[in-house]
């Protein structure tokens, strides 16, 4: 019995009940990270049963960029010289599509080097990889989540200076780098935004970014995303009857059969249009929270499309996974 329910939550559903399990030990340590709160309306924490988007107060302030006078703050910055004339452009960007492109923003050698010692910890067994059970002539690994906890090459990336300053630009606050992914091949992963994954009190304060470590085919299965679906509402757990209970109980199969086709229901009813990254060696693609995207299909397994993903949220904001209930785990703040 117990096998077959670990088969049936995946890789996924497993990780995510054993964090859950984790932050059962840790609640204290996890509300105090997240201090001091800049919301508009404190909460206390310890009142909440659970943490999902219906538990917390409609509450700001909202991100700068996602504000209705964002033109005007922008020219207002940009005429004192605050920011530059790129960074009002790519801010501009920002609050229209929801995603920018910083071109040949890494040195190719650096990233080389940086992939190099990833492959070795993963030879090494410092770095587990997850479990999948490949297509027929696929010979690419599978993906790692938060290799730089093993890894300090990927732990720097993370903590970058360059790219840590446009998510402050972008944020408005001090960014908290709190995840990683690694990838050799395209994920395939369906249509979502990572707010149902990684949701913020107030709303809108985490990002994304994906670092191109090659050239990018658009037959290897390369990120697409829907330019301006992060002005759309936040599409929640509990909105789409997924309980935490429900959660724990059957992990992402409950996600794939009500979170997913929702999903795939706005892009078709806001007529949602799709952009193809396609990035040079160095680019990386920054993004808003609740913006949608997915992984696109692979046309030739024999191509690889190795690339990092970064997550940031603001400094002060509550960060927690809407789908399970939970305040997001300590051992990712590094």
């Amino acid at each position: 019995m117990l096998k077959d329910v670990k088969r049936e939550i995946g890789w996924a559903g497993r990780t995510a009940l054993r964090r859950v399990r984790a932050l059962a030990r840790s609640r204290a340590a996890v509300r105090r990270r997240f201090e001091p709160y800049f919301a508009d309306e404190p909460v206390d924490l310890d009142a909440l049963r659970d943490y999902k988007i219906e538990y917390f107060p409609a509450s700001g302030p909202h991100p700068w960029l996602d504000t209705s006078n964002a033109e005007t703050r922008i020219v207002a910055r940009a005429t004192s010289g605050e920011i530059s004339t790129e960074q009002a452009r790519q801010c501009r960007r920002w609050a229209e599509t929801g995603a920018i492109v910083l071109e040949r923003f890494f040195d190719a050698e650096k990233l080389d080097a940086i992939w190099e010692v990833y492959e070795n910890a993963v030879r090494d067994g410092l770095v587990a990889l997850q479990p999948e059970q490949p297509a027929a002539g696929d010979r690419l690994p599978s993906r790692s989540l938060d290799p730089h906890l093993s890894v300090p090459a990927l732990r720097a990336l993370l903590h970058d200076e360059g790219l840590k300053e446009w998510m402050r630009l972008l944020l408005g606050r001090e960014p908290i780098p709190f995840q990683t992914l690694v990838s050799h091949k395209g994920s395939e992963q369906r249509e979502h935004s990572d707010a149902v994954h990684m949701t913020t009190y107030p709303l809108g304060y985490l990002t994304a970014a994906w670092i191109a470590f090659e050239d990018i085919h658009p037959d290897c299965g390369p990120i697409v995303y829907y330019p301006g679906s992060h002005r759309l509402p936040y599409l929640s757990s509990l909105a789409l009857g997924i309980s935490s209970r429900d959660f724990r109980r059957r992990g992402y199969a409950t996600y794939e059969g009500r979170y997913e086709p929702a999903i795939q229901r706005s892009i078709a009813e806001n007529r949602l249009e799709q952009a193809v990254f396609l990035p040079k060696k160095g680019d990386v693609l920054l993004w808003h929270g609740n913006l949608i995207h997915a992984g696109s299909p692979r046309r030739d397994l024999s191509l690889s499309r190795r690339a990092v993903v970064l997550h940031y949220f603001a400094r002060g904001a509550v960060c927690y996974h809407d789908l399970s209930g939970t305040l997001t785990p300590m051992d990712r703040l590094t």
